[in-house]
């Protein structure tokens, strides 16, 4: 009986640590940057997609941003992963194709993609 029991318990753990948080919505905040500087994101749905714009901006006074769309497009693809959009970067006023990855609840890691997706630069929001 024993060897039934053991099975079934590390079963049900690890049922217990697979992550299911496919809602994204809500307000984010990013990494700071090497001068300090950070944005608030706010995301939502955008029909079938999920869509980001900038919120506010932390340690600089550069507000010009505020309300810029920087993520478009973002599909779900699965409870913890979003691809096939595109992410703005306001440091190099360019988009990338994206990719979004739920680590759990409170923290993303959103990438920006160059060369088909095979070099990514990223960073990890948490969830304000």
């Amino acid at each position: 009986m024993n060897k039934l029991i053991f099975p079934t318990v590390v079963g049900l753990l690890m049922l217990g640590s697979v992550p299911a948080f496919a809602d994204i919505t809500g307000n984010w905040l990013s990494e700071k940057n090497d001068e300090g500087k950070q944005i608030s994101v706010e995301i939502y749905n955008c029909g079938e997609n999920i869509c980001g714009k900038i919120t506010d901006v932390h340690n600089s006074e550069n507000t010009s941003v505020i309300g810029t769309e920087i993520i478009e497009g973002m599909q779900k693809k699965s409870d913890t992963r979003y691809t096939g959009g595109r992410i703005y970067a306001p440091d190099t006023e360019k988009w990338y194709k994206s990719k979004i990855k739920v680590n759990d609840a409170d923290t993303l890691k959103v990438s920006g993609c160059v060369a088909g997706g095979i070099i990514c630069r990223g960073q990890i929001w948490t969830r304000k």
